[in-house]
């Protein structure tokens, strides 16, 4: 297809494909004449993650191409691709370790992870961004004057590796590994809205189940 053909049928203007085609964040077409390139399916595909990265996941261009870098790196296995296309994302800053909630939070985490017998995801702690959020988090609900340690965390836990289990069932029907990451990274951006949201509807019902409607 040609460059009017891919604005139309991704909803995408001309000007901004060529801006992402500057950018690197999607890859040349064809040439067919000077002026002129062929486009296909992929390159339709490739813009509708991108545009979700953008708008979407608030993701800015230079993350984006972060993003896609990893999804296309070959050189790495399967679960780095995926982890490193998905760390790649936006992510909260660094905690203050002299902060004592951070310092009890860690643990808790820690201790946490050694009950669930997730060994992977204590060695790479320190490259893993979700085990800072994760901290992050733990510690804002430690100063709230929650008392949110590993014993309550580990119901959830399990609950969300079930979720994990059939993220993982549905990116293995995908074809390749770069579709894999990419599955992975657009459900993160995607379906962590849904899950807050179903989350948020589930905490709704049970509230009338035990209350009442007012």
């Amino acid at each position: 297809m040609r460059l009017a053909e891919l604005s139309e049928r991704s909803g995408v203007s001309t000007a901004t494909i060529k801006y992402y085609l500057r950018e690197g964040l999607l890859s040349p077409g064809r040439r067919v004449a000077a002026t002129t390139a062929d486009y296909d399916e992929g390159h339709l595909d490739r813009l509708r993650l991108v545009r979700t990265l953008i708008q979407v996941g608030q993701v800015s261009v230079a993350g984006a191409r972060e993003v896609l870098r990893h999804i296309d790196d070959e050189s790495l296995g399967r679960t780095m691709r995926m982890g490193a296309a998905l760390w790649a994302l936006p992510q909260v800053p660094e905690p203050d370790e002299s902060d004592e909630a951070v310092v009890t939070a860690r643990r808790e985490v820690d201790r946490l992870l050694e009950t669930l017998g997730w060994s992977t995801a204590r060695e790479l702690a320190d490259l893993s961004p979700d085990h800072r959020s994760l901290v992050v988090a733990v510690a804002s609900l430690l100063r709230l004057g929650y008392s949110w340690d590993a014993e309550r965390m580990a119901p959830y836990a399990r609950l969300m590796h079930e979720v994990a289990v059939r993220d993982l069932d549905y990116i293995d029907t995908r074809a390749s590994d770069a579709d894999m990451a990419e599955a992975a990274v657009a459900s993160a951006v995607l379906f962590d809205p849904a899950l807050k949201a179903m989350h948020r509807l589930a905490q709704q019902e049970e509230s009338v189940r035990r209350y009442g409607l007012d």
